[in-house]
């Protein structure tokens, strides 16, 4: 994953530039209108150099809205990432997810669902807390984090049925105390 701005294009098209060719796909941040105007025109700029990595968009929050405002920053990314905590809540969650799924089923562009502590759902931790409270379970804040990302990553899964998605766009990964599953 670049480190910098996305709206900045000469500093991430550098930093892409020298990321080490064959060693797979690279993250840019989109997130913020600025970022996701830049995405084409950097792109365009690797392609130009003869860089071929895949660049996924790593989006957070808001997302649905810069796909939308944004189309060709959609079509010049591989792939989209984003984090089930970091989509909203509730109905606007679904809702705001079905809508990346929806743009990536018309770009043909798979969906990184990845899962990490700092982006869980909130609302599933503490229900998990409460319920490792109420039912005297002892189990450590850690185990509960862990099995939250679990629960976090495969409840998403039914999410890909209902916008569209398809079956074979939807790449899951979570990071369970540093290992990837």
């Amino acid at each position: 994953m670049t480190n910098t701005d996305t709206a900045d294009i000469e500093t991430t098209l550098k930093q892409t530039l020298s990321w080490p060719s064959g060693v797979g796909d690279l993250r840019w941040t989109v997130n913020v209108p600025e970022a996701a105007a830049a995405v084409p025109e950097i792109k365009k700029r690797m392609l130009d150099a003869g860089c071929r990595a895949p660049i996924i968009g790593d989006f957070h929050y808001n997302g649905h809205v810069l796909l939308t405002k944004f189309p060709e920053c959609a079509a010049a990314l591989d792939k989209y990432r984003i984090n089930p905590g970091n989509v909203g809540a509730g109905q606007r969650r679904d809702e705001q997810f079905s809508t990346i799924c929806k743009i990536a089923r018309d770009n043909g562009k798979p969906v990184r669902i990845g899962v990490n502590g700092g982006s869980l759902n909130q609302e599933l931790v503490m229900r998990k807390m409460q319920e490792n409270t109420d039912k005297n379970l002892a189990k450590k804040s850690e185990e509960i984090i862990n099995d939250c990302m679990v629960l976090s990553r495969w409840s998403r899964r039914s999410w890909r049925w209902n916008p569209g998605c398809g079956t074979t766009r939807s790449l899951f990964r979570a990071r369970l105390r540093g290992r990837e599953t």
